[in-house]
């Protein structure tokens, strides 16, 4: 064999003939927990948009206050709306998309996609857990009305239900990525879309989150998508595999375990 064939060999050898990857500094769930805290911490959006909240920035609080007013008027003389908002606020709750995920996650696990698994539990769980730790630290209360349509309990500051949605839609999108042929992929992203933003008009149809609430919550869920697919992404280039990309899903690897039947 010449010099140029003992390169190319070196070169292509297949990966599992290459030596041991790296150990790791960082399992894999200290990993997604870091990136998911990190991208939340440098998130400039939410940043910002919580610096117009905190100083009532004039514009922000007058679009607030309008559109609040304006859907809470339309309510009580259209009563079907709010019955419609009352069962969506149960339909698109947070522990829905939280149990959708967990049951997706039980069933990779169950079909040797483990990594994936962790990655969408971790996920969903860093979002939940710090959507919560802003609501108290931002303390701000919710709409007031002299007339009601419906009550919440709790601060207003991401909204739970906005983040939620962001939170499940976005994970269960980039598990299934991998699989879905090009018309499943637009159909899930405008199923998608069309669930995200169906929650963000509830939650602000029935007057109980401001636009700015609803805005943040979306913030803060692609921010923690961003961190822990970040992450993902450097755990799995640590152990060798290929780099992917976001339309690929968050392991392009685990296509043959979603797609063919469980062993």
């Amino acid at each position: 064999m010449g010099y140029d064939g003992q390169v190319r060999s070196r070169i292509y050898r297949p990966l599992d003939q290459r030596g041991p990857a790296r150990a790791p500094s960082l399992g894999l769930g200290a990993r997604l927990a870091l990136g998911a805290g990190l991208a939340a911490l440098v998130s400039v959006p939410f940043v910002l948009l919580l610096l117009l909240v905190e100083s009532q920035w004039e514009p922000l609080e007058r679009l607030d206050r309008s559109t609040a007013n304006s859907l809470n008027s339309f309510g009580r003389s259209h009563s079907w709306l709010v019955h419609t908002g009352d069962v969506l606020e149960i339909a698109l709750d947070p522990m829905v998309f939280r149990i959708a995920v967990l049951a997706v996650a039980w069933w990779l696990w169950r079909r040797e996609a483990r990594r994936l698994a962790i990655w969408a539990v971790v996920t969903m769980a860093v979002g939940g857990i710090l959507g919560g730790v802003l609501k108290v630290l931002v303390e701000r209360a919710r709409p007031v009305f002299p007339e009601p349509v419906a009550h919440s309990s709790g601060y207003s500051f991401p909204s739970g239900h906005a983040l939620g949605s962001m939170l499940g839609v976005g994970v269960l999108i980039l598990i299934f990525l991998p699989v879905l042929s090009r018309q499943g992929r637009v159909l899930a992203y405008l199923v998608g879309a069309v669930l995200v933003l169906l929650t963000g008009f509830d939650r602000v149809a029935l007057g109980v989150h401001f636009v700015s609430d609803v805005v943040a919550g979306w913030v803060v869920a692609l921010a923690v998508l961003a961190g822990t697919s970040g992450a993902f992404e450097i755990w799995r280039r640590e152990h060798g595999r290929p780099p992917s990309t976001v339309t690929e899903g968050v392991e392009p690897e685990a296509a043959p375990d979603i797609s063919s039947d469980p062993t």
